[in-house]
């Protein structure tokens, strides 16, 4: 079939790649965007159309600041198969005769502005014959294809399916055009498509953000990219590479659908704020996406306080405000992974990791239980270790541990030891002997149970005290015997690495190897972990010794930690051996519980051990009962004792060196027997019964913490037991320490054990336990060293990680307090107060029973019930304490665990006598105390009534009269203590406002809602009279009612709404005087109207009167720039505040209430006005006042994009509102026309077109991201606007007669219309100029019936047109609109409603238009050439700008004329033409008379106050000669001063101003005479050729260049401003078509008749000012005939003279020659001008060697011997022969016959040619 244009042009996709095979083929790819115009092929299977494809960088290069790059355009044919068609883009005007909703359907879904102009895109699409050469030169796409019917594709390819047929999309097939178009003709030009604004692809319903990343990517590329990398702004492209990278990412993510929904949330809020963050970075504009709904971009149907509030977080914080500041509940967590070491390990081998904290002044103290990680030898097969064997997570750290808070001068380590097994050290090798020996004859002793000698590697084991026989001591030696080597363990190894026991060393000599700590190494951590860092670190192992590093090798320093862990006796530490470094990685995390935390990364802690902390970081949540035993050293002097309990004391050994010193310990229950597997050396290795420490030397320590996990049932009477031994042998001292002293357990702290010496009597059994009991475990006092000598000891500390048992003995007194009576209790439970909080915490449960069964048992006693309830506030104040926040906990004991009915009275009654006197200082303390817990001190009542009731089977739901007037009587106690003026009072008022709130739902279950509402409307009724702060606090508590769910129902809530009115109305409105205070006072009632927003009903109107009054106060307080933000509605006081970024102008206050206004305006039926009530009119002008603040973003930023869109769709929704307002009270009848109030008309109509003219509505002129933004936000908001515009225009207007009718097509005209005829012409004209075609469409009509208003009434225009000039001029001035397409339209069409006038003929409203119409349209021409950015030259510029000005002076428009002057100046200036700026101000100037009388008007632009003509045109002379002397132009200078000096001496007779011009005038001469100033170089320039404007075709002007300008310097500027034209050579040849320039250098022409050069010795400067001062005639030499064979009588020059047409200086820098002649030089003349020239480069060269510009002198030299040497034809000597022998040069001969006394009269050439070569003499001579 033909090719056949589209019914419409349509929007496809590429769905299939094509690629071209010939030259009109348009190869295309994946996801390619086309516009289809044609249709064709075989059965119609071919498309042609435009495909448009992002801008290249390239077009950046030569792309304006600040300018989108333009999208690039291909043309060409393609199969239809391959693309699936998206939208059919309409024209609304082509199809306005089809229905109203099908018009309206495809302006919202298909082109922004409803038609396409002259088949032209704004600035998108190129023309189809460009395009298509574009297409097969720049895309080649290879991608085999067929036509002529032929599927491209294959024939089963799923893709093609997808391709839906032009006619599916509701417009027919082309039709067949009726008549053959001549092939030959050229193709008419294609209908090319407007901007789009939706491009949604189908996921775009479930993921928006993938649409909206998109379109963010491809905006940045084409408005920012080109920008930063032109201008090196290399940092901000790394960051948005990152950026760039991040949101790639994130839109794969959400496309492929593999995120978890946990995943998927945190990615799109990640997601929407680095759209933000991008944006901020690059436009600085802000986009409101909602996180909370897949990150759509929220519209004008979402709420205003949701949309107001996310885009002030989003413009002003750089993320969301709870991320910036972690949560002060959340735990550290730190995961350690050893990667690998630096060493050999030829035996087994333990690493023990642990954290420890170190405060300055104290010993390291460890905060985290061991991990132990074993090191396999090199040739162990390590298949069995786990990846996870290698790394442990450190759990529960709080801020204290890691450095912040109360611990910030507390430094974290993680402790790093190695250990294996070393041979003991041989100095005690004798004494193991002589031990076994002493050990065989004990052995033999049968007074000794035979089982005691069966110790683990030789060494006796405790079981001396046990009941079990033989059996069971070979067992435990067999669950013993292939154990790990870990810190001495027996059992360590993971259940992994069980299953193979590591090899045994081969040594014959095994018994004499022993575990020693052979490395120590740490790193300081807390900084990771307050970073929330993570890093790569090598860690150093250090072993105490001199060290043993070379001189060459850099020397490594250890910290100051190490000498604390590992003691050096020579202070000094050397790198360990075999293994000297490790290599970690560690990581911080910050989680509220390490099980969310593993939930949340499963891929890095999946399976890794949790390694506990040593203690609770807070409330305890779980159940764990943990002893915690740290061994640290043991005390053995030299000379010291160990003690005995027969002998006192007993020597230590003399004989052995002790440097093997290990201890064994095991648990016994306070039967005697052994605790089997209780202790855990560290977090991951088994429980042992028996374990023994490394071996150390005497003056060592061991420094092992080890946990016990001992059964809570056991702990009573449990007791360690440890020997201490010295190598393998028998031990030599025991020691033991209970573990449950006085009822309670053992304290916490550093304790000191008693060594007694290990023999017969210290080891039997006595009664089946140990001998040892009897002997106390506590080391004596050191007074008693002076009588027994030194004893031996053993230092150790304990600590209680116990949910179960506590160490307070007050705590355990209450808890068994039935073993107290009278006083005791009472003393028992007045020192409850001293129990430390976290013993409390850990019993919570346990010590409420105890309470209350104390206050059920003495209930009634006034002391028991006042004691009881102090201490219960006591508890429930730790329990609502920030750090344990057990809450939760006690409301499940009062719902699960609670069961005293009678505690409701007591408790009730303890409350009542403390409000019964609240000035008392006690009960105060107390009463403030106990509102902090109110809550829950009426959870526990309730409870206490509920069961109560159940007790008595009076039944659940029984609500108890006496009951509920009891608690009403609490209520009205506290309603008398909020009316109690006592100043003293304050803080406990405010306290209870604080806590009000929290008490209500707490009475649901006895009281009905109604009764609380009505409590509550009471308490707040009863605060009426607080001041300051408490006023504040009682805000807060109303906004917390009506967050209540208590009140949920919609006739409480209403009820409430009324309330609140009356509560709200002190609190805000007008005042007179605005205080911080005051604003708090406002944010608060915003917060509580838009809490209540859903429920309002009537008192909308009365919040509006309100929020409009405050806006209105808030916006004259001055306010300043700040560095944070306010939170927006808080719902707290003090309001939430974080930093921000960069200072900002936001006024919170202001921003609530736009959104709240908004809000209220938008509810149905928000605004019903009462005109006995409020001054109406005052109310409508205060609000369109406020809509018109908003909209000139006074109340917040303009950057807020989304906000402010916003509240324009909000705008023309009120003004819609506003509207039926007007009509229906301030529209009176024509015959009451003096009641109509225009003010408010005005203002009205003024809000309306301030809106449809807004720029922020302009979406043709926005990048992509912008664009679609606004329309998804608020629509085609002028389409609206436009529809009010005639509405209302109408409405002021009256009905006209047929005849009317007829002649000018209105219906409605006049009438009020005339009172805004021509004020309002200027913002109809404005909007005349919008693109948008109902809105463009509108205002001409408007402008029509204006100018037919004002011909009837006064048959003239001038004063429109005077407001259209002065519109358009301050558009283009303001706005900088440059595109003809957007500005002409509107005077065409304005013409063509006047058309029905032409029909009479001369008629004058018609000629009076169509002047009025030529007149703008030559203003827009000019003011187009003025603005435009084309690039055309500086000088085509100035000159439009001359043109314009010259226009303005006709139509007498002197203000913009002025401005333009001005401006004019100022761009000289910027251009370093200083004398041209003076030229400028000369024509500003030549407006005011020399007269002191007149007065002239102020001007704003430029600046001048009102003064007399005299002082304005003074004051403009004085700019002037400011440029003048600037620019060293010193005749314009002396010119004005001279004039300023006449004006003085004879019109003021100001002699003082007089001298002042005077003396600069002298100045003047004297620069002149210094000789300063260099003289300008000119220039002939031709312009030939037709493809210069008439202007300058066929015409030759001369040019002012600078001083230092040469010819090919001057030709490389003009060609910059004729990119296009040609510069001809002599010569060369020139065509008609085209731009040609001629460049010829041309000189000022002196004349040789002035009388300068009739006197000689005139310097050189003054001469050369003389002569070149204002040139107008310039010369060239065209013929020039001198030689040495040609006498000087005989030389002849010819010359060309060109005069123009102004005089040099000229604003435009340049003047038109309008004559040229040609002149022979006689030879004189030409001597004349020779020699003065000669003189002149003589005098310049000499210059430049004394300023040392020219350090060789040999052009100086060569000048000068040319001037004296006769001989050369160089030489000015050759023209004395021109001189007359009116005197003898050379002797006497004639001088006889003359007169002495006769004058004989000289030719002035001759005198001129003689003072010349005088000059030149001299200057010779000098």
């Amino acid at each position: 079939m033909p090719w056949r244009p589209l019914p419409q042009v349509a929007f496809a996709v590429c769905i299939y790649p094509f690629r071209a095979s010939s030259p009109a083929d348009l190869p295309l790819e994946l996801g390619d965007d086309i516009y289809m115009i044609e249709q064709g092929g075989k059965d119609g299977s071919w498309y042609r159309g435009y495909l448009v494809a992002p801008p290249s960088l390239l077009a950046g290069l030569t792309s304006t600041k600040g300018q989108t790059l333009q999208a690039r355009v291909f043309s060409g044919i393609f199969p239809r198969n391959c693309v699936e068609v998206r939208e059919v883009l309409g024209d609304t005007n082509a199809h306005a005769s089809k229905s109203q909703d099908r018009t309206s359907d495809l302006r919202g879904r298909t082109s922004l502005w409803g038609e396409a102009e002259d088949n032209k895109a704004y600035g998108t699409l190129v023309s189809p014959g460009e395009s298509r050469t574009s297409a097969s030169g720049s895309r080649s796409r290879q991608t085999s294809s067929k036509r002529d019917g032929q599927d491209p594709t294959s024939s089963n390819s799923r893709n093609s399916s997808r391709s839906t047929p032009i006619d599916a999309l509701d417009f027919p097939m082309p039709p067949t055009p009726s008549a053959t178009r001549d092939s030959k003709a050229q193709k008419p030009a294609a209908p090319v498509p407007l901007l789009k604004v939706g491009d949604e692809t189908p996921t775009s319903a479930e993921e928006p953000l993938v649409d909206e990343i998109s379109s963010c990517l491809r905006e940045w590329h084409s408005t920012k990219l080109h920008e930063f990398l032109l201008s090196r702004r290399y940092d901000v492209l790394d960051k948005l590479s990152s950026l760039v990278q991040r949101l790639d990412t994130a839109r794969r993510q959400l496309l492929h659908g593999v995120l978890t929904a946990h995943e998927l949330e945190r990615l799109r809020e990640t997601t929407v704020w680095d759209l933000v963050h991008g944006n901020k970075l690059l436009s600085g504009e802000v986009i409101v996406r909602s996180p909370s709904e897949k990150g759509r971009v929220m519209t004008a149907d979402d709420s205003a306080v949701e949309i107001t509030q996310l885009q002030a977080m989003m413009s002003l914080l750089d993320e969301k405000p709870g991320q910036q500041q972690p949560d002060t509940k959340s735990l550290y967590y730190l995961l350690v992974d050893v990667r690998d070491f630096a060493g050999d390990v030829n035996q087994p081998m333990t690493l023990a990791m642990y954290l420890c904290s170190k405060t300055p002044g104290d010993k390291p103290r460890p905060v985290s239980e061991v991990y132990t990680v074993e090191l396999l030898e090199r040739d162990t097969d390590s298949s069995a270790r786990s990846s996870t064997d290698m790394k442990t997570l450190f759990v529960d750290l709080n801020n204290n541990d890691i450095g912040e808070g109360a611990g910030f001068d507390t430094s974290l380590f993680l402790v790093f030891k190695l250990m294996t097994n070393k041979p003991m050290k041989p100095a005690t090798l004798h004494s193991m002997r002589s031990l076994s020996i002493r050990d065989s004859a004990q052995n033999a002793n049968p007074a000794i149970p035979q089982h005691v000698s069966n110790s683990v590697g030789g060494r006796r084991s405790l079981l001396w005290g046990s009941q079990r026989g033989r059996k069971d001591s070979d067992q435990a030696m067999r669950t013993s015997e292939y154990r790990p080597t870990t810190s001495a363990s027996s059992r360590s190894r993971l259940t992994k690495l069980q299953e193979k026991p590591p090899r045994l060393p081969e040594s014959s000599n095994d018994q004499n190897l022993m575990k020693r700590t052979v490395g120590v190494g740490a790193l300081e951590i807390g900084s990771v972990l307050r970073g929330g860092l993570e890093i790569d670190h090598r860690i150093s192992m250090w072993a105490p010794g001199p060290s043993s590093q070379s001189q060459d090798e850099p020397e490594e320093q250890w910290d100051d930690v190490i000498k604390e862990l590992a003691q050096s006796p020579v202070g000094q530490y050397k790198k360990s051996h075999p293994v000297h470094r490790f290599h970690i990685f560690a990581k911080a995390f910050s989680n509220l519980d390490a099980g969310a935390l593993v939930k949340n990364t499963p891929t890095m802690l999946h399976e890794v051990h949790q390694t506990r902390k040593i203690g609770f970081s807070g409330a305890p949540t779980k159940a764990r009962s943990d002893i915690y035993l740290t061994l640290l050293e043991p005390s053995l002097p030299r000379h010291g004792f160990l003690s005995h309990p027969k002998l006192g004391s007993v020597p230590l050994g003399q004989d052995s060196e002790m440097a093997n010193l290990q201890l064994t310990l095991e648990v016994r229950r306070s039967s005697g027997d052994r605790i089997e597997g209780c202790i855990y050396p560290s977090g991951n290795s088994l429980g042992h019964t028996a374990w023994r420490t490394t071996a150390v030397e005497r003056e060592e320590g061991w420094d092992s913490t080890i946990r016990l996990a001992i059964d809570p049932e056991d702990v009573p009477g449990s007791r360690v037991v440890m020997s201490l031994a010295d190598g393998v042998g028998f031990p030599f001292a025991l020691s033991w320490m209970p573990l449950w002293t006085q009822e309670a357990f053992v304290p916490d702290g550093d304790h000191v054990l008693t060594l007694y010496k290990y023999d017969e009597y210290t080891s039997s059994v006595i009664s089946g336990k140990g001998a040892y009991l009897a002997l106390p475990p506590w080391s004596a006092k050191k007074k008693d060293e002076s009588v027994t000598g030194p004893l031996a000891a053993l230092h150790l500390s304990t600590y209680l990680c116990s949910t179960r048992y506590s160490q307070d003995p007050n705590l355990l007194g209450l808890l068994k307090w039935r073993d107290h009576h009278g006083s005791d209790l009472q003393n028992l439970l007045k020192r409850f107060v001293f129990v430390p909080e976290l013993e409390i915490v850990k019993l919570l449960n346990e010590v409420f029973d105890a309470l209350f069964a104390v206050l059920d048992e003495y209930s009634g006693s006034e002391e028991y019930e006042d004691l009881i309830f102090n201490n219960l506030v006591i508890v429930l104040g730790i329990v609502h304490d920030r750090r344990f926040d057990l809450v939760p906990l006690v409301d499940h004991y009062i719902g699960a665990q609670f069961s005293w009915p009678g505690a409701a009275s007591c408790l009730i009654r303890g409350y009542m006598r403390l409000l019964a006197d609240p000035v008392n200082p006690e009960a105060s303390r107390s009463l403030r105390a106990t509102f902090k817990v109110g809550g829950q001190i009426l959870k526990f009542i309730v409870s206490a009534r509920y069961h109560q009731e159940k007790e008595a089977g009076i039944g659940i739901t029984s609500r108890g009269p006496a009951f509920v007037q009891e608690l009403q009587k609490v209520f009205k106690a506290l309603e008398a203590l909020m009316r109690n003026p006592a100043p003293t009072l304050v803080g406990t008022k405010t306290l209870v406002v604080q806590h009000f709130h929290l008490w209500l739902p707490v009475l649901s279950e006895v009281i009905t809602p109604r009764e609380i509402l009505q409590m509550a409307i009471s308490f707040i009724d009863s605060c009426a009279s607080a001041q300051g702060k408490l006023s504040l606090y009682r805000l807060v508590l109303i906004l917390h009612y009506t967050q209540l769910d208590l009140f949920n129902t919609t006739a409480l809530r209403r009820a409430l709404a009324v309330e609140t009115v009356r509560w709200l109305d002190p609190n805000w409105g007008f005042v007179d005087t605005v205080t911080e205070q005051w604003k708090e006072q406002v944010r608060l009632c915003c917060s509580i109207v838009a809490s209540q927003l859903n429920y309002l009903g009537p008192e909308t109107s009365h919040y509006i009167l309100k929020l409009v009054d405050a806006y209105t106060t808030i916006q004259l307080a001055p306010r300043s720039r700040k560095n944070s933000l306010s939170l927006l509605f808080p719902s707290s006081y003090p309001f939430p505040t974080t930093t921000t970024a960069a200072q900002a102008d936001v006024d919170e206050a202001l921003v609530e209430i736009t959104a709240l206004v908004a809000a209220c305006f938008n509810a149905p039926n928000s605004l019903t006005l009462d005109p006995s009530a409020i001054d109406v009119s005052e109310f409508l002008f205060n609000t369109l006042q406020v809509y018109k603040s908003v909209l000139a973003c006074e109340a917040f930023p303009s950057s807020w994009l989304s906000v402010h869109i916003f509240h324009h769709k909000s705008a023309i929704r009120t003004l819609e509102n506003l509207f039926s307002i007007l009509v229906e009270f301030y529209l009176p009848h024509p015959d009451n026309g003096n009641e109509f109030n225009s003010d408010i008309w005005r203002t009205f109509l003024d809000t309306l077109l301030k809106l449809c003219s807004s720029d922020a509505l302009a979406m043709e002129t926005f990048p992509e991201q912008k664009r679609r933004t606004v329309w998804k936000i608020a629509g085609d908001v002028r389409e609206v606007g436009a529809d009010l515009l005639r509405r209302s225009w109408e409405a002021l207007g009256w009905e006209t007669n047929p005849e009317e009718i007829k002649r000018y097509g209105l219906k409605r005209m006049g009438g009020y219309q005339v009172t805004y005829v021509p004020s309002m012409v200027a913002p109809i004209v404005a909007i005349c100029m919008s693109v948008h075609a109902g809105l463009r469409k509108v205002a001409i009509e408007v402008l029509q019936s204006m100018i037919v208003s004002e011909w009837t009434l006064n048959e003239d225009l001038s004063a429109i047109q005077a407001e259209m000039i002065d519109c358009l001029d301050y558009l283009f001035k303001c706005r900088g609109v440059n595109d003809t397409l957007l500005q002409k339209p509107f005077t065409g069409e304005l013409l063509d409603l006047f058309e029905p006038l032409a029909r009479t003929p001369d008629d004058a409203l018609h000629r009076a238009v169509k002047e009025l119409i030529s007149t703008i349209g030559e203003l827009l021409d000019l003011l187009i050439a003025v603005h435009s950015a084309d690039g055309a030259g500086e000088a085509f510029r100035i000159m439009n700008t001359l043109h314009l000005m010259e226009f303005l002076r006709d139509v007498q428009k002197e203000n913009i004329y002025v401005r333009y002057v001005h401006q004019l100046a100022r761009v000289q200036s910027e251009a370093g033409n200083l004398t041209e700026a003076g030229q400028a101000l000369r024509l500003h100037a030549e407006l005011y008379d020399w007269d002191p009388s007149a007065i002239v008007e102020p001007l704003e632009d430029p600046e001048f106050p009102t003064q007399t003509s005299f002082e304005r045109r003074e004051q403009i002379y004085f700019l002037m000669i400011k440029h003048y002397e600037e620019g060293s132009s010193w005749d314009n200078a002396l010119g004005a001063y001279q004039e300023l000096a006449a004006q003085y001496e004879h019109n003021i007779f100001d002699f003082a101003k007089l001298a002042r011009t005077q003396r600069a005038m002298a100045t003047i001469y004297e620069s002149i005479a210094k000789g300063d100033r260099q003289s300008p170089r000119y220039f002939r320039v031709v312009y030939k050729g037709l493809g210069f404007p008439t202007g300058l075709r066929d015409k030759q002007f001369v040019f002012e260049g600078t001083p230092t300008d040469r010819l090919p310097t001057f030709t490389d500027r003009m060609q910059q401003q004729h990119p296009a034209a040609k510069v001809l050579q002599p010569g060369g040849e020139e065509d008609v078509e085209g731009q040609y320039l001629q460049i010829y250098p041309v000189n000022v022409q002196k004349d040789l008749m002035h009388p300068i050069y009739q006197r000689s010795r005139v310097p050189q400067p003054i001469r050369e000012h003389i002569l070149l001062a204002q040139p107008k005639n310039f010369t060239t030499t065209s013929r020039r005939q001198a030689s040495r064979d040609v006498r000087s009588n005989d030389q002849v020059v010819q010359k060309t003279v060109y005069t123009t047409q102004d005089a040099f200086p000229t604003i435009l820098r340049r003047s038109e020659i309008v004559q040229t002649t040609k002149v022979t030089l006689t030879p004189i003349q030409a001597a004349i001008e020779r020699t003065t020239r000669k003189t002149q480069e003589l005098v310049a060269l000499e210059k430049r060697v004394t300023d040392g510009l020219d350090s060789n002198l040999a052009l100086l030299t060569d000048a000068l011997m040319i001037s004296v040497d006769t001989a050369s034809e160089n030489s000015v000597s050759r023209y004395r022969e021109l001189l007359q022998r009116s005197r003898s040069w050379g002797g006497d001969e004639g001088r006889d016959g003359e007169d002495p006394d006769e004058e004989v009269p000289t030719d002035p050439f001759q005198n001129a040619l003689e003072v010349a070569l005088m000059d030149h003499a001299l200057a010779l001579k000098h």
